[in-house]
């Protein structure tokens, strides 16, 4: 039987320096970057692993994509293959952070904790969710455009933050993520499904929005990220490459958010009353800057 990890509120290992006060300069974004966050919606290619640390993670999921792994039951959603077409492939699960102590200790990474804060405010942060979205060579399916927040409204006021990691070199061959810049100001819109016809979300668009959906490439190397806005638009095409796309993504919120439901937040997560605090085994406090 797997331990579950989820039970360890901080670092398990040596693969991250733990954050002293002393330490948050070296990792802060610069007030320049900030200010494009805030424009455009997005902040991409911010440097998060080593070559190390992405070995090591490549290892845990090469290991925990096996069905017959011992710490299955730990996912809150696990899809070898979620794409609705039969001819592509798009692995998507959730709770991997549950499992293995790389995946674990990604969340308290000090360059992401700290970006996070300061994306959103330079406030206390809190742990969402995790996601891994992987696309094998030649034929990986495609994540339609969406808004993240649209899938989320069980949990409020929104003020959450989600960060893209590439395992893999990003390009626009192998189905990097593109931005949609400005589309956070669009307000929350329906949400299409998210592994199903590209360009679906276009059908609740108006005719403004449309004509300003400019996408653009996110192309980065392996360890590096993209954080961005809960309302941003943004998807990724096929991988029609030789080469995979592996990504994990991690899901943040500011700290007092709250339940917006009496039903169960994630697969096999005790409920959180409706108008209480987000907090507790499962929704760690990542970093405060107090």
């Amino acid at each position: 039987m797997v331990s579950d990890l989820s039970k360890i509120h901080g670092l398990i290992s040596d693969m991250f320096p733990q954050l002293s006060g002393e330490d948050w300069e070296k990792y802060k974004l610069s007030r320049e970057q900030v200010q494009f966050f805030d424009e455009y919606g997005y902040l991409s290619n911010i440097k998060l692993l080593d070559e190390e640390h992405i070995a090591q993670l490549l290892d845990e999921l090469k290991q925990i994509a096996e069905p017959d792994h011992p710490g299955h039951h730990l996912f809150y959603q696990f899809d070898s293959n979620e794409s609705s077409d039969p001819n592509t492939v798009l692995f998507h699960s959730l709770g991997h952070w549950r499992i293995t102590p790389g995946f674990h200790d990604v969340l308290w990474n000090p360059a992401f904790v700290v970006a996070a804060s300061q994306l959103l405010g330079d406030v206390a942060i809190r742990f969402w969710h995790d996601q891994l979205f992987c696309k094998p060579a030649k034929h990986g399916g495609v994540v339609a455009w969406h808004q993240d927040y649209s899938y989320w409204t069980r949990t409020k006021s929104m003020q959450h933050l989600t960060c893209w990691v590439g395992l893999d070199d990003a390009s626009i061959d192998n189905g990097c993520l593109y931005y949609v810049p400005g589309s956070h100001r669009w307000g929350l819109l329906e949400k299409p499904e998210l592994a199903g016809e590209m360009d679906g979300l276009k059908q609740f668009l108006t005719e403004d929005q449309l004509a300003d959906f400019k996408a653009v490439p996110i192309e980065m190397k392996k360890g590096h990220g993209a954080f961005h806005h809960p309302l941003m638009v943004h998807g990724s095409y096929e991988n029609r490459s030789e080469r995979a796309r592996r990504a994990f993504v991690l899901n943040v919120f500011a700290d007092g958010t709250y339940s917006d439901s009496n039903d169960p937040l994630l697969e096999g997560v005790p409920v959180i009353r409706k108008g209480d605090k987000m907090e507790g085994q499962f929704f760690p406090l990542l970093f405060s800057p107090q």
